[in-house]
């Protein structure tokens, strides 16, 4: 039958457009995912981030050789559930700076300042700590304070107010500089992720709803100028009656839009695909955080390493089961905070994600006898790269150049924000928990010491955005209602659309740009 809506991407943006536009009850909506169901332990409870960025959920790609970076690849985690990075993340709950959304108002994406943006902030949100201007009770987002602190994290604080930086209580208000805790996407101390906020309460009662997962779409069905439906790969093609949604991601939005002729005339046709409309900007202003990383010893049991190991790691589990606290409980980056590599910035560009252990995450060393991370990343890149397709198979991996320090500035910040990050590691106030620095280590010293590290040990932030760029000019890809630049009944809802990435994690953001979405979506019905 045909459908009112089909979204294609059942990640954060796509789950949260299902269960709002299916509130209308007359309106048909499909949501499709390729990845199966987040039914996995794993996706539920919060240190199962460890899990992620080796593998589970992921469709298992890695950026092509970064030329300004010595031919680097990095593994460029993307999820592959549903919801998607929302199910995969460390849960932490950032918006960016203010300043980011007026950029994108002044820019010429009228209604996405941040006085406009706000609102669906605080509609998305269930807030345990706070209810004022800038958070909100009472919506499908679980917004909590940390479970699981450990004192690492209060000598973390301490050692940033030694080094001039102070503790801020709330880092996700309208002046986030400072450290502090970051706020998690949980709720009661389980992951509250798009899918289980927005999807787990409503989808079994509401007949207009489906959701289908585990199923590839292959391209987007064009007919005189509009989008009217999509084809599956084992389903064949499905009808939409108003509009589809690509929901896919910073990567899959500008990967499926190729597949089917919308795109880059000249480089559509070396791969032999049918034109539909010659669009450069579609995989085009492809850009990401770049993070560097410091890793310490610690000179006792100080963080979470040693749960890695098979006996400590059941006692954990056991422990969460029976008083949700522990380990288990921790998402294990649930503090940093934001400052400046460039004193001349509008805002600060550096954000730091101090890990409870070592070894987190996939191709990062782990310490023998435990450790500490500090992860470093330039926020504002001023570097752009692609994303493009390898071939017309549309299993193919697609071709991901972040472009990464493409642009001098770019190194010379992100180099700044790691020296930073090894001050801060420095301070007397960790030196009871710190035997010592291991990573970069004091043989690094040089600026081309600190880019010959960067180049074997830099890894993305998991934060893509900008490949469906939204504006007013004639080569944005959507406009500021988010309909796509060239075809009706065509809409791009997803962190492709940020003109600039936010300066933070991209979650947060990304459910807003749905939020509103559904209300654009829904003044035009």
């Amino acid at each position: 039958m045909p459908w009112d809506y089909i979204i294609v991407g059942g990640g954060s943006a796509g789950s949260v457009l299902a269960a709002r536009l299916s509130e209308d009850p007359t309106a048909r909506v499909l949501l499709l995912e390729a990845g199966p169901r987040d039914w996995h332990p794993f996706y539920a409870i919060p240190a199962g981030f460890a899990k992620m960025t080796k593998g589970i959920g992921s469709w298992g790609w890695h950026t092509v050789p970064q030329r300004h970076m010595r031919g680097m690849q990095i593994r460029f985690t993307q999820a592959k559930v549903l919801g998607g990075g929302s199910t995969v993340n460390a849960q932490i709950y950032t918006r960016g700076h203010p300043l980011d959304y007026d950029e994108w108002r002044q820019a010429g994406c009228t209604g996405w300042g941040y006085e406009d943006v706000l609102p669906y902030f605080r509609k998305a949100e269930d807030n345990d700590t706070w209810d004022n201007r800038w958070h909100g009770k009472g919506g499908p987002l679980g917004v909590s304070k940390p479970a699981a602190p450990l004192p690492i994290c209060e000598a973390y604080f301490a050692a940033a107010g030694q080094f001039g930086i102070p503790t801020n209580p709330d880092l996700t208000s309208e002046t986030p500089e400072g450290v502090g805790y970051y706020q998690l996407t949980q709720r009661r101390v389980r992951r509250s992720s798009a899918s289980k906020a927005y999807l787990g309460p409503v989808e079994r009662d509401r007949p207009n709803l489906s959701v289908l997962t585990g199923t590839q779409v292959l391209r987007i069905v064009v007919e005189g100028g509009r989008a009217v439906g999509v084809e599956l790969a084992r389903h064949g093609v499905l009808l939409a009656e108003r509009e589809v949604i690509l929901s896919a991601g910073a990567i899959g939005s500008p990967r499926l839009l190729q597949l089917s002729g919308i795109g880059p005339a000249d480089h559509l046709r070396s791969l032999g695909i049918p034109v539909v409309l010659d669009q450069p900007g579609v995989g085009a202003n492809f850009h990401d955080h770049l993070d560097l990383f410091v890793i310490a010893e610690c000179s006792g049991p100080y963080t979470y390493d040693r749960y890695a190991k098979p006996h400590w790691s059941a006692i954990a589990g056991l422990r969460y089961l029976l008083t949700r606290t522990g380990p288990v409980a921790s998402s294990l980056f649930e503090t940093g905070g934001f400052w400046w590599a460039d004193p001349a910035a509008r805002s600060p560009d550096i954000q730091l994600h101090l890990g409870l252990g070592s070894g987190i995450e996939a191709g990062v060393a782990a310490m023998p006898q435990g450790g500490v991370t500090l992860n470093s990343a330039f926020l504002r890149p001023r570097s752009r790269g692609t994303v493009r397709l390898a071939s017309a198979d549309p299993l193919a991996a697609p071709l991901i150049d972040p472009n990464y320090w493409e642009d001098p500035y770019d190194r010379e910040m992100s180099i700044r924000g790691l020296k930073l990050a090894q001050e801060i590691m420095r301070q007397d106030a960790l030196r009871p928990f710190i035997k010592a620095e291991r990573l970069p280590g004091p043989e690094v010293r040089t600026d081309e010491d600190y880019f010959a590290y960067a180049c074997t040990h830099a890894k993305t932030d998991h934060h893509p955005a900008g490949t469906c760029r939204m504006g007013s000019d004639p080569s944005a890809v959507v406009d500021p209602t988010l309909r796509f630049n060239g075809i009706d009944g065509l809409r791009v809802v997803d962190a492709s659309i940020m003109p600039q990435v936010v300066s933070s994690n991209t979650n947060a953001a990304t459910i807003m740009i749905a939020e509103k979405a559904a209300d654009l979506i829904r003044g035009a019905a």
